[in-house]
């Protein structure tokens, strides 16, 4: 093929200078582990400031309540009032839920929302308990240690698998590990979320329909089967309390939803129908009738439990395996929710921050008598329409809780139970999001089967089962993505020097005796094989083409490495391999905007002086130019012998074949290209980039 050398390229590309290993080291890492900078605000900075700097990035009300106004507090109290009404039958339905006694659920809605309005840095976020972690708790713990028949040993189960939460969830922070939690997709958390909340309302049963005895199993089967077999023992009293309960709620929710002004109705209705609850117990005495009660509950603020965390336990795999998968499903749901409120009022919260406050507030809340605790989207969302201004809110509901605690906990001796499976019923109803997944179908069918997937595996198999599902359909969705990259041929748009995919724009045109190929990913050991087959595929395409539209035989091979980040020495030898195989083939390789990555790559690999760098140009546009000038500049010279491997009738232009003299370009690339190039072509219209060339040359 014709020489670069013949083509005076107007912008050469460069490689990179070298750097120290140290430096190239320390550069990765940062980009990897801090792409968000926290070290910008220490520097030029006093020691004494630094100190003070670093304690409010590590404790945000530190830089936040200087600025604290009464207005502010004013707004707070009545938020943190609201959701302290939310809180209190939330905690006790979802401790119920989770085979815990139900004061734990208030202990869990005093303690860790303390802990995160000092630590955490979302304004809007409610902290409590939620029913995706407990029913993950009660499944996961429940499969070797009965609740019923070994209570202490589960509680302290319980309190140590949050520990180890709180544990992974810092130390997820502090090593900037929060990309981890990333691979719980959009599409597998509403998956998910819809499948546990469907595995929820359907355990909600036993207490609608008043059962004593109920199975542990969380799949749609065993439950049915329990429900269906123990016909014979349902109450219709407690049936008919929970039908008017949940159709209370969700005639509220529907209310507050047409009304937004009236938001408080939906918040303040579970606390409403507790008392109610209550209060039609207590004077008709169904508890005699078989409505269940919660019962006696214990007055005073959380009792310590650091002495029951069971370290020497025989089970703490079984709490180190149950905190870990709770923390991760925890972590998602909480940063979800927090980032999705701080869109609305445009700040933006850390989700290293984040992580380290929800550890924080589970290993304090461990050693409180307080289990799993992350922010629920329904009291957060109660939260943000109160008018909360920050987290003094969650201190408000935590002062609240605190009072019921020492003195309202008698008054809940009657609430019966049918009434927080009511409320867990409706909360969960709003968590199975089934326009989500039609949106998901429409968008990306391969998002929509991880969703379905994760809900399928789920309801029919366990909470565990379904989250492994998504998860591993998702990483080889990744995996598919960097083992198969796309490929595309370009062509020129008309009236332009634009290059696009001919897939996407049909009206793009080919350049004769050019193929042009975009790699449209990092160039790695996973896809290297399969990118060398697929671009000697195309390359049979286009022959194919070539011969069957009667044109010019193919001479030119442009790679558009613009979308190739990186690549490692098992894609060098891919590209060594390819440039082999082209020579035998008589056609040439020329890359075009090879990243600066790339380019230090192939000059340490010596693989530039292989292919020639006056043979790598900064654009696609300047590749094809110097393409078409070669070939519509260059005389064969068959004296010497040289003919196109594929057609013996076809001579190879190589410019190293004959003397300087026989390969004279015009005086203007400008002057060749419009005599040569085809109508379509970019290159015979105005283009400055060649005017530039023009100018040069004279």
């Amino acid at each position: 093929m014709g020489h670069g050398a013949d083509y005076p390229c107007p912008h050469p590309v460069a490689i990179p200078p070298p750097k120290p290993f140290f430096k190239s080291l320390g550069t990765s890492l940062k980009e990897t582990f801090f792409p968000d900078d926290p070290f910008r605000q220490f520097k030029n900075q006093p020691p004494s400031k630094r100190f003070i700097l670093g304690l409010q990035y590590f404790v945000p009300i530190l830089e936040w309540a200087p600025r604290y106004t009464f207005e502010f507090f004013k707004a707070d109290v009545i938020a943190g009032i609201t959701i302290a009404s939310l809180a209190v039958p939330q905690g006790i339905s979802y401790a119920n839920l989770a085979c815990l006694p139900p004061i734990i659920g208030l202990y869990s809605s005093f303690v860790p929302p303390l802990i995160y309005a000092m630590l955490g840095s979302s304004r809007d976020l409610a902290v409590g308990t939620v029913a995706v972690a407990s029913l993950l708790i009660a499944s996961m713990l429940g499969k070797e240690v009965n609740p019923y028949e070994n209570p202490k040993l589960y509680l302290q189960l319980a309190f140590t698998s949050t520990f180890f939460s709180g544990v992974f969830q810092c130390a997820l922070g502090f090593l900037r590990l929060g990309f981890i939690v990333d691979f719980l997709s959009h599409a597998t958390i509403v998956g998910f979320m819809g499948g546990a909340a469907t595995v929820v309302c359907l355990q909600q049963l036993k207490g609608i329909l008043g059962l004593v005895h109920f199975t542990h199993g969380t799949d749609l089967v065993s439950v049915m089967r329990s429900i269906i077999s123990q016909t014979h023992q349902w109450r219709w009293e407690s049936g008919v309390l929970g039908c008017c309960f949940l159709f209370f709620l969700l005639l509220t929710r529907y209310f507050s939803k047409r009304k937004g002004a009236f938001f408080w109705i939906n918040a303040m209705a579970p606390l409403t129908s507790v008392i109610l609850g209550s209060l039609l117990v207590y004077f008709t005495h169904a508890e005699k009738h078989g409505v269940q009660v919660i019962g006696h509950l214990k007055k005073g603020l959380n009792p310590p439990s650091l002495t029951d965390l069971s370290f020497g336990s025989t089970h703490l795999m079984l709490a180190i395996k149950t905190g870990i998968v709770t923390g991760v499903i925890a972590l998602a749901e909480g940063i979800a929710v927090g980032r999705s409120f701080a869109m609305f009022k445009n700040y933006h919260i850390d989700g290293n921050k984040e992580m380290i406050a929800f550890g924080m507030m589970n290993i304090a809340g461990s050693c409180t008598s307080c289990y799993l605790t992350t922010g629920p989207f329904s009291r957060t969302a109660v939260n943000f329409n109160a008018g909360c201004k920050t987290a003094v809110s969650n201190i408000v509901m935590a002062t609240a809780v605190m009072i019921t605690l020492l003195f309202l906990t008698p008054l809940f001796h009657y609430t019966p139970l049918v009434v927080l499976s009511s409320i867990i019923i409706a909360a969960m109803l709003g968590l199975i999001d089934y326009e989500a997944a039609i949106h998901l179908w429409q968008v990306d069918k391969f998002d929509f089967v991880i969703c379905i997937s994760s809900y399928i595996g789920v309801v029919f198999g366990s909470v565990e089962i379904g989250l492994v599902i998504a998860v591993t359909i998702s990483l080889l969705r990744v995996l598919l993505f960097v083992a198969r990259p796309r490929t595309y041929v370009l062509g020129n748009i008309p009236s332009s020097v634009a290059f696009r995919s001919i897939d996407q724009y049909p009206v793009a045109n080919n350049i004769p005796g050019v193929l042009i190929l975009r790699v449209d990913a990092p160039i790695y050991f996973a896809n290297a094989n399969y990118l060398r087959e697929r671009i000697s595929r195309w390359i049979d395409e286009e022959e194919d083409r070539i011969k069957a539209s009667g044109e010019n035989s193919l001479h030119y091979l442009i790679l558009d490495m613009s979308a190739v980040g990186s690549i490692d020495t098992s894609g060098i030898s891919m590209l060594e391999e390819v440039k082999k195989k082209m020579d035998r083939r008589g056609l040439k390789l020329v890359m075009a905007n090879p990243g600066s990555e790339v380019m230090k790559k192939l000059d340490k690999s010596k693989l530039i002086e292989t292919i020639g760098q006056e043979w790598i140009y900064l654009t696609v546009g300047e590749a094809v130019t110097a393409c078409n000038f070669m070939l519509h500049t260059c005389k064969p010279n068959p004296a010497a012998g040289e003919y196109d491997a594929r057609d013996n009738n076809v001579p190879i232009v190589d410019a190293n074949a004959f003397p300087r003299s026989e390969c004279q370009a015009s005086h203007t690339v400008e002057v060749v290209l419009k005599a040569f190039q085809p109508p379509s072509s970019p290159l015979n219209g105005e283009n400055p980039g060649r005017k530039r060339v023009e100018e040069k040359q004279n």
